[in-house]
Protein backbone atom coordinates (compact mmCIF):
# COMPACT_ATOMS: atom_id res chain seq x y z
CA UNK A 1 0.00 0.00 0.00
CA UNK A 2 1.22 3.58 -0.92
CA UNK A 3 2.19 4.57 2.65
CA UNK A 4 1.74 8.53 1.87
CA UNK A 5 -1.83 7.70 1.54
CA UNK A 6 -1.81 5.34 4.66
CA UNK A 7 -0.71 8.16 6.56
CA UNK A 8 -3.04 10.94 4.53
CA UNK A 9 -5.71 8.68 5.39
CA UNK A 10 -5.28 8.46 8.81
CA UNK A 11 -4.60 12.10 9.84
CA UNK A 12 -8.36 12.42 8.34
CA UNK A 13 -9.48 9.57 10.48
CA UNK A 14 -8.39 11.74 13.12
CA UNK A 15 -9.80 15.01 12.51
CA UNK A 16 -13.11 13.33 11.03
CA UNK A 17 -13.93 10.82 13.37
CA UNK A 18 -15.50 8.48 11.04
CA UNK A 19 -13.46 6.10 8.18
CA UNK A 20 -16.59 7.14 5.53
CA UNK A 21 -15.55 10.78 5.75
CA UNK A 22 -11.84 10.15 5.85
CA UNK A 23 -12.54 8.24 2.50
CA UNK A 24 -14.73 10.75 0.79
CA UNK A 25 -11.85 13.78 1.89
CA UNK A 26 -9.26 11.31 -0.09
CA UNK A 27 -11.86 10.71 -3.25
CA UNK A 28 -11.01 6.49 -2.03
CA UNK A 29 -13.46 4.04 -1.50
CA UNK A 30 -14.39 2.57 2.01
CA UNK A 31 -12.76 -0.37 1.42
CA UNK A 32 -9.94 0.67 0.32
CA UNK A 33 -9.66 3.18 3.26
CA UNK A 34 -9.95 0.36 5.47
CA UNK A 35 -7.55 -1.21 3.81
CA UNK A 36 -4.96 1.39 4.22
CA UNK A 37 -5.51 1.53 7.74
CA UNK A 38 -4.85 -2.19 8.14
CA UNK A 39 -2.03 -1.84 6.39
CA UNK A 40 -0.80 0.40 8.34
CA UNK A 41 -1.22 -0.90 11.85
CA UNK A 42 0.21 -3.67 10.33
CA UNK A 43 3.50 -2.65 9.50
CA UNK A 44 3.26 -0.80 12.40
CA UNK A 45 2.63 -3.61 14.56
CA UNK A 46 0.17 -1.77 16.95
CA UNK A 47 -3.35 -0.37 17.38
CA UNK A 48 -3.91 3.22 16.27
CA UNK A 49 -7.30 3.51 16.35
CA UNK A 50 -10.53 2.12 18.79
CA UNK A 51 -13.53 0.62 16.98
CA UNK A 52 -17.30 0.81 18.08
CA UNK A 53 -20.37 1.10 16.23
CA UNK A 54 -20.63 4.97 16.43
CA UNK A 55 -17.14 6.14 15.95
CA UNK A 56 -13.93 5.67 15.81
CA UNK A 57 -10.69 7.42 18.18
CA UNK A 58 -7.52 7.00 18.28
CA UNK A 59 -5.33 4.92 20.96
CA UNK A 60 -2.90 6.76 23.06
CA UNK A 61 0.16 5.48 20.40
CA UNK A 62 -2.26 6.42 17.74
CA UNK A 63 -2.29 10.18 19.23
CA UNK A 64 1.27 10.14 19.01
CA UNK A 65 1.51 8.69 15.72
CA UNK A 66 -1.27 11.35 14.60
CA UNK A 67 1.20 14.28 15.80
CA UNK A 68 4.48 12.94 13.68
CA UNK A 69 2.21 12.05 10.41
CA UNK A 70 0.40 15.93 10.55
CA UNK A 71 4.06 17.31 11.20
CA UNK A 72 5.37 15.20 8.32
CA UNK A 73 2.68 16.25 5.62
CA UNK A 74 2.15 19.46 6.72
CA UNK A 75 6.01 19.91 5.56
CA UNK A 76 5.52 17.87 2.28
CA UNK A 77 2.79 20.35 1.60
CA UNK A 78 5.27 23.43 2.67
CA UNK A 79 8.24 21.87 0.14
CA UNK A 80 5.61 21.55 -2.70
CA UNK A 81 4.34 24.83 -2.14
CA UNK A 82 8.14 26.31 -2.36
CA UNK A 83 8.46 24.53 -5.60
CA UNK A 84 4.98 25.68 -7.01
CA UNK A 85 5.85 29.05 -6.07
CA UNK A 86 9.47 28.59 -8.04
CA UNK A 87 7.71 27.84 -10.58
CA UNK A 88 5.85 30.97 -10.64
CA UNK A 89 8.52 33.10 -9.73
CA UNK A 90 11.72 31.11 -10.50
CA UNK A 91 14.54 31.30 -7.92
CA UNK A 92 18.22 29.78 -7.66
CA UNK A 93 21.36 29.52 -9.55
CA UNK A 94 22.45 28.66 -12.72
CA UNK A 95 25.76 27.49 -13.47
CA UNK A 96 27.19 28.01 -17.07
CA UNK A 97 30.51 27.61 -18.20
CA UNK A 98 31.84 28.48 -21.54
CA UNK A 99 35.59 29.47 -22.88
CA UNK A 100 36.88 32.90 -21.02
CA UNK A 101 35.86 34.69 -24.64
CA UNK A 102 32.38 33.53 -24.94
CA UNK A 103 31.58 34.78 -21.69
CA UNK A 104 32.94 37.96 -22.02
CA UNK A 105 31.60 38.15 -25.19
CA UNK A 106 28.52 36.56 -24.93
CA UNK A 107 27.21 36.34 -21.65
CA UNK A 108 27.97 38.86 -19.67
CA UNK A 109 26.52 41.08 -21.60
CA UNK A 110 23.22 39.80 -20.64
CA UNK A 111 23.14 39.21 -17.38
CA UNK A 112 21.71 42.38 -16.37
CA UNK A 113 18.32 42.48 -18.73
CA UNK A 114 18.20 38.45 -17.43
CA UNK A 115 18.40 39.69 -13.80
CA UNK A 116 16.17 42.23 -14.57
CA UNK A 117 12.97 39.86 -15.75
CA UNK A 118 14.57 37.27 -13.34
CA UNK A 119 15.38 38.99 -10.05
CA UNK A 120 15.64 35.90 -8.07
CA UNK A 121 17.83 33.53 -10.34
CA UNK A 122 21.48 34.26 -9.76
CA UNK A 123 24.14 32.94 -12.40
CA UNK A 124 27.25 31.27 -11.65
CA UNK A 125 29.50 31.74 -14.54
CA UNK A 126 33.00 29.89 -15.12
CA UNK A 127 35.06 30.51 -17.41
CA UNK A 128 37.21 27.51 -18.87
CA UNK A 129 38.61 26.71 -21.84
CA UNK A 130 38.77 23.03 -21.07
CA UNK A 131 35.50 21.55 -21.01
CA UNK A 132 34.42 20.13 -17.98
CA UNK A 133 32.47 17.05 -17.06
CA UNK A 134 29.05 18.60 -16.52
CA UNK A 135 27.64 16.00 -14.34
CA UNK A 136 30.92 15.31 -12.16
CA UNK A 137 31.45 19.39 -11.51
CA UNK A 138 27.42 20.28 -11.07
CA UNK A 139 27.24 22.56 -14.18
CA UNK A 140 23.72 23.34 -15.05
CA UNK A 141 24.59 24.54 -19.02
CA UNK A 142 27.69 24.46 -21.24
CA UNK A 143 28.53 26.22 -24.09
CA UNK A 144 30.56 24.43 -26.58
CA UNK A 145 32.18 25.25 -29.90
CA UNK A 146 33.52 22.10 -31.92
CA UNK A 147 33.72 21.01 -35.21
CA UNK A 148 31.73 18.06 -34.00
CA UNK A 149 29.73 17.23 -31.05
CA UNK A 150 30.44 13.29 -29.73
CA UNK A 151 28.14 11.07 -28.98
CA UNK A 152 27.24 11.41 -25.16
CA UNK A 153 24.36 11.07 -22.99
CA UNK A 154 24.09 15.04 -22.82
CA UNK A 155 21.23 17.07 -24.76
CA UNK A 156 22.38 19.53 -27.48
CA UNK A 157 20.53 22.93 -28.55
CA UNK A 158 22.55 24.37 -31.38
CA UNK A 159 23.06 28.05 -31.12
CA UNK A 160 24.92 29.33 -34.29
CA UNK A 161 27.72 27.75 -36.81
CA UNK A 162 30.68 30.13 -37.04
CA UNK A 163 34.02 29.71 -38.60
CA UNK A 164 37.63 30.64 -37.27
CA UNK A 165 39.64 33.08 -39.64
CA UNK A 166 43.50 34.24 -39.85
CA UNK A 167 43.45 37.72 -39.13
CA UNK A 168 46.26 40.52 -37.91
CA UNK A 169 46.20 44.31 -36.83
CA UNK A 170 47.22 46.81 -39.88
CA UNK A 171 50.69 47.30 -38.37
CA UNK A 172 52.05 43.87 -38.69
CA UNK A 173 50.79 43.53 -41.63
CA UNK A 174 52.66 46.68 -42.90
CA UNK A 175 55.53 45.46 -40.91
CA UNK A 176 55.97 41.96 -42.40
CA UNK A 177 53.75 41.74 -45.38
CA UNK A 178 49.99 40.06 -45.99
CA UNK A 179 50.62 36.40 -46.82
CA UNK A 180 48.96 35.70 -50.39
CA UNK A 181 49.58 32.05 -50.59
CA UNK A 182 49.68 29.09 -47.96
CA UNK A 183 52.71 28.65 -48.02
CA UNK A 184 53.98 32.02 -47.07
CA UNK A 185 52.67 31.52 -44.17
CA UNK A 186 56.04 29.75 -42.64
CA UNK A 187 57.69 33.57 -42.90
CA UNK A 188 54.86 35.07 -40.65
CA UNK A 189 54.54 35.15 -36.93
CA UNK A 190 51.65 32.63 -36.01
CA UNK A 191 49.75 33.26 -32.80
CA UNK A 192 48.74 29.68 -31.38
CA UNK A 193 45.32 28.79 -29.46
CA UNK A 194 46.61 26.20 -27.88
CA UNK A 195 43.09 24.32 -26.86
CA UNK A 196 42.04 24.50 -30.84
CA UNK A 197 41.16 21.02 -32.48
CA UNK A 198 44.50 19.71 -33.49
CA UNK A 199 46.05 23.26 -33.21
CA UNK A 200 49.08 22.90 -34.79
CA UNK A 201 48.19 21.43 -38.13
CA UNK A 202 45.81 24.23 -40.51
CA UNK A 203 43.51 22.30 -42.45
CA UNK A 204 42.30 24.68 -44.95
CA UNK A 205 39.66 24.15 -48.54
CA UNK A 206 39.29 25.64 -51.44
CA UNK A 207 36.80 24.09 -53.59
CA UNK A 208 37.91 20.59 -53.91
CA UNK A 209 41.30 20.84 -52.77
CA UNK A 210 42.50 20.86 -49.15
CA UNK A 211 45.88 21.53 -47.82
CA UNK A 212 46.98 20.77 -44.23
CA UNK A 213 49.36 23.01 -42.97
CA UNK A 214 52.13 22.99 -39.91
CA UNK A 215 52.16 26.30 -37.78
CA UNK A 216 55.35 26.63 -36.13
CA UNK A 217 54.06 29.61 -33.93
CA UNK A 218 56.26 32.41 -32.08
CA UNK A 219 53.35 32.62 -29.30
CA UNK A 220 51.24 29.91 -27.61
CA UNK A 221 48.69 30.28 -25.18
CA UNK A 222 45.12 28.67 -23.73
CA UNK A 223 43.45 31.86 -23.93
CA UNK A 224 41.60 33.23 -26.78
CA UNK A 225 41.79 37.01 -25.06
CA UNK A 226 45.27 36.48 -24.82
CA UNK A 227 45.87 35.77 -28.79
CA UNK A 228 43.56 38.22 -29.66
CA UNK A 229 45.91 40.83 -27.45
CA UNK A 230 48.67 39.75 -28.95
CA UNK A 231 47.25 40.19 -32.44
CA UNK A 232 46.00 43.57 -31.79
CA UNK A 233 49.30 44.97 -30.82
CA UNK A 234 51.37 43.52 -33.92
CA UNK A 235 52.34 40.56 -32.28
CA UNK A 236 51.61 38.01 -35.56
CA UNK A 237 49.18 36.41 -36.98
CA UNK A 238 46.30 34.79 -35.46
CA UNK A 239 43.51 31.65 -36.28
CA UNK A 240 40.16 32.02 -33.92
CA UNK A 241 36.61 31.90 -34.31
CA UNK A 242 34.86 34.89 -35.76
CA UNK A 243 32.40 35.05 -32.52
CA UNK A 244 35.69 36.83 -30.78
CA UNK A 245 37.03 38.75 -33.07
CA UNK A 246 34.38 39.67 -35.62
CA UNK A 247 33.79 43.20 -34.12
CA UNK A 248 37.62 43.77 -34.53
CA UNK A 249 37.47 42.96 -37.26
CA UNK A 250 34.07 45.09 -38.58
CA UNK A 251 36.15 47.78 -36.75
CA UNK A 252 39.30 47.46 -38.85
CA UNK A 253 41.81 46.53 -35.90
CA UNK A 254 42.36 43.34 -37.35
CA UNK A 255 42.30 42.38 -41.20
CA UNK A 256 41.31 39.25 -42.58
CA UNK A 257 44.29 37.01 -44.22
CA UNK A 258 43.98 34.59 -46.78
CA UNK A 259 40.19 35.09 -46.94
CA UNK A 260 39.78 32.65 -50.38
CA UNK A 261 40.61 29.69 -47.99
CA UNK A 262 38.33 28.38 -45.42
CA UNK A 263 38.70 26.32 -42.34
CA UNK A 264 36.53 24.09 -40.79
CA UNK A 265 33.26 24.83 -39.36
CA UNK A 266 32.52 25.38 -36.30
CA UNK A 267 29.10 24.57 -34.18
CA UNK A 268 27.93 26.79 -30.81
CA UNK A 269 26.10 24.38 -28.96
CA UNK A 270 24.01 24.20 -25.81
CA UNK A 271 24.85 21.10 -23.81
CA UNK A 272 22.73 20.32 -20.67
CA UNK A 273 21.77 17.03 -19.05
CA UNK A 274 18.30 16.46 -19.87
CA UNK A 275 15.17 17.83 -20.98
CA UNK A 276 13.02 15.68 -18.70
CA UNK A 277 12.45 17.15 -15.49
CA UNK A 278 14.68 20.76 -16.31
CA UNK A 279 14.21 23.25 -13.67
CA UNK A 280 12.69 26.41 -14.80
CA UNK A 281 15.72 28.68 -13.95
CA UNK A 282 18.02 26.36 -16.44
CA UNK A 283 15.27 26.21 -19.19
CA UNK A 284 14.73 30.42 -18.74
CA UNK A 285 18.12 31.01 -19.16
CA UNK A 286 18.69 28.54 -22.71
CA UNK A 287 15.80 30.51 -23.98
CA UNK A 288 17.23 33.96 -23.12
CA UNK A 289 20.39 33.12 -24.77
CA UNK A 290 18.78 31.52 -27.71
CA UNK A 291 16.70 34.56 -28.08
CA UNK A 292 19.68 36.93 -27.83
CA UNK A 293 21.44 35.30 -30.88
CA UNK A 294 18.61 35.20 -32.62
CA UNK A 295 17.49 38.69 -32.34
CA UNK A 296 21.14 39.81 -33.07
CA UNK A 297 21.52 37.25 -36.09
CA UNK A 298 24.96 36.23 -35.13
CA UNK A 299 24.98 33.46 -37.82
CA UNK A 300 24.43 35.63 -40.68
CA UNK A 301 26.78 38.69 -39.70
CA UNK A 302 29.69 36.08 -39.15
CA UNK A 303 29.08 34.27 -42.86
CA UNK A 304 29.11 37.91 -44.31
CA UNK A 305 33.15 37.85 -43.41
CA UNK A 306 34.56 35.69 -46.17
Amino acid sequence: MDRLTSMELFVAVAELGTLNKAAEKLDISNAAATRHITSLENRLNVRLIERTTRRLSLTTIGIEYYKKCKDLLSEIDQAESSISSAAVEPEGTVTITSSISFAIMHITPLIPKFNKLYPKIKINLIGANRYQDIIDSNIDIAIRTREFEPDSNLTIRKLATTHRILAASYDYIKRKGKPKTIEELQDHDILLYSHANNPRILSLSKDNEIKNFALNPIMETNDGQIVRSAALNGAGILIQPLYIIYQDIVEGRLIPILTDWKLPELNVNIAFQSRQFMPIKNRLFIDFLIEDFKNKEYERYWSSIQ
